[in-house]
């Protein structure tokens, strides 16, 4: 599979790519964003040029889909796409976003659910038994299920985002040893403590590390750090690794809170 990544920085798909684009960060190209939490629409704008060969998004699918002789008329600038869409907003919005740099949404600053907003549904309302969700899962959605341990993988693990990254986002930054987080009630009968070797695995495959034993997790729970690359852990493997090939009921994702695992100590040799 002849594969090209275009990216900021070294991830691991780009490790196996056959063509890597370096693409611009924030620092050095125009966008439209709206950050978590806020409802404003903001104005980026480049603080330096692009640095060696890297090229924003937009120039380089629009380049593209011209060389494929894709409808949509000559390959644009940056800032000339970013004209092209304020272009479209409604004039307040546009003369506000370019001028300020901000836009403010219509409702107010600090808005009060079912006061100033409401949600998006016919009536205005939330409705908690939807009948096309109960249609589309086929009866599935609000049932009671037993939790999908065994005795041969009893402990659940979870992949909660840390102080690192949120996802496998700025992971390319230098970061502590990843731990596998167990509880003592868990680690004891399996031998094993603090800062020993482990590998956490089931039918999928395994991850090989450091176990942190303390009473940060419950008993019955083991804890991987969200957004891992393969070069964090032993043996090149992440939390990905153990999810389970069901999906879920809606929109067919993946099940990632049903992986199940056992844990066990690894020798020295082998986890390295």
């Amino acid at each position: 599979l002849f594969t090209v990544v275009f990216d900021q920085v070294m991830t691991d798909t780009a490790r196996w790519a056959d063509v890597v684009l370096p693409a611009t960060t924030f620092l050095e190209h125009y966008d439209i964003a709206r950050s978590y939490g806020a409802v404003n629409l903001q104005l980026v704008q480049p603080v330096i040029e692009p640095v060696g060969d890297s090229r924003p998004n937009v120039e380089v699918f629009a380049a593209l889909a011209a060389r494929l002789g894709l409808p949509g008329g000559a390959p644009e600038t940056d800032p000339e796409a970013l004209m092209r869409v304020t272009g479209a907003m409604p004039e307040p919005v546009r003369e506000s976003l370019l001028q300020r740099g901000t836009a403010e949404p219509p409702c107010p600053a600090r808005p009060v659910q079912f006061g100033d907003v409401f949600p998006r549904t016919a009536d205005g309302r939330v409705d908690l038994f939807p009948e096309a969700l109960e249609t589309e899962t086929d009866g599935r959605l609000y049932v009671y299920r037993e939790d999908p341990a065994t005795g041969e993988f009893p402990l659940a693990l979870i992949s909660p985002a840390s102080e690192r990254s949120i996802s496998s986002t700025l992971a390319e930054l230098p970061r502590p040893d990843v731990r596998l987080e167990m509880h003592p009630d868990d680690a004891a009968p399996r031998g094993l403590a603090d800062g020993d070797n482990v590998r956490a695995y089931n039918v999928g495959g395994e991850v090989h590390c450091t176990v942190r034993v303390g009473p940060w997790v419950r008993p019955g729970t083991v804890s991987l750090p969200k957004g891992l690359w393969r070069r964090h852990t032993a043996n090149g493997w992440t939390g990905t690794a153990l999810v389970p090939d069901t999906l879920t009921d809606i929109a067919g994702g993946a099940c990632f809170n049903d992986a199940r695992v056992q844990v066990e100590a690894v020798p020295d040799d082998t986890a390295t």
